[in-house]
């Protein structure tokens, strides 16, 4: 149904010069990933519009493989046609609470893109961390901090201060827990623009931001999971054989690590802590 769409689609009134073809799943490193089919790639870029459709074609109705995603991949229900960025330059750049400082903080590399993580393991000298006061939030100084660390240069780096300023409110405004921005570019034609974003939302702001909330897409999660979110529980599913039910999530994660200590495969991460009822526990999953 969605390919007959896209097919009908006028692109040439879409995009000017480029087509970004995007698979839709809740995981990152689409980049470099592969299908079930050994097709490449859940991104691609190209000029040529007759292209588009077969590079759908791929996607659709196939698993995608990445770095985040279970080892048989996710099924693309999706895929979003946008408009090309023409990069000159990829920084990175997020926003998340972190406990130890007990608040919010911006954690920067100017060598953003794809390798993040490749960055973070063998140059971890070029991601740096800006504690932010929750009661000044960002200052000019701070973004200013943050736009110099990530060589911005010139005007860019008003423009990025000030891209760096509106991010941080809407950390704020969403209730965000997390919000990354791989790449904060910079463009040929020299704007600051946050590409690519992937924003975590706390769950305690559920009332407050009913509208987000209503967006969440449950299709790629595991039914047992989304069951057990219902009745309150906190569950996730492995891939072992070994049934776990804890009380208090600080022992149920150091119960998962003896039993891999001990050449155990836990099947799940299950805490009753905090005030689990009996309805509740009689609801636990049940492989």
């Amino acid at each position: 149904m969605l390919l007959d769409c896209v097919v009908a689609f006028k692109y040439k009134t879409l995009i000017r010069l480029f087509y970004s073809l995007k698979a839709q799943i809740l995981a990152g490193g689409r980049g470099k990933g592969h299908f079930n089919t050994g097709f490449k790639g859940g991104v691609h870029i190209t000029k040529d519009v007759s292209k588009v459709q077969p590079i759908i074609q791929q996607m659709l109705g196939n698993k995608l493989i990445t770095k985040q995603t279970p080892k048989e991949g996710i099924e693309v229900k999706k895929v979003m046609i946008a408009e090309s960025v023409d990069i000159t330059r990829e920084t990175y750049f997020s926003i998340l609470m972190d406990r130890g400082w007990n608040g919010p903080v911006i954690m920067a590399s100017p060598a953003g893109g794809m390798d993040i993580e490749k960055v973070a393991e063998e140059t971890p000298h070029l991601i740096k961390t800006f504690p932010v006061d929750i009661f000044e939030g960002v200052t000019p100084e701070i973004a200013t901090d943050v736009a110099l660390f990530l060589n911005f240069e010139g005007d860019m780096r008003e423009k990025a201060a000030t891209e760096i300023k509106r991010l941080y409110d809407l950390f704020l405004n969403v209730d965000a827990t997390q919000v990354e921005i791989n790449p904060l570019a910079e463009t040929s034609d020299g704007q600051v623009v946050s590409v690519d974003a992937k924003i975590n939302f706390d769950d305690n702001a559920n009332f407050r931001q009913k509208a987000i909330f209503q967006l969440d897409d449950k299709s790629e999660t595991d039914p047992q999971e989304v069951k057990a979110a219902e009745n309150n529980l906190n569950y996730i599913r492995l891939d072992g054989n070994i049934g776990c039910m804890v009380n208090g999530a600080g022992l149920a994660m150091a119960t998962l690590d003896i039993i891999k200590l001990h050449g155990g495969q836990p099947a799940n991460f299950l805490d009753v802590g905090g005030g689990v009822n009996e309805s509740q526990l009689a609801y636990s999953p049940r492989e």
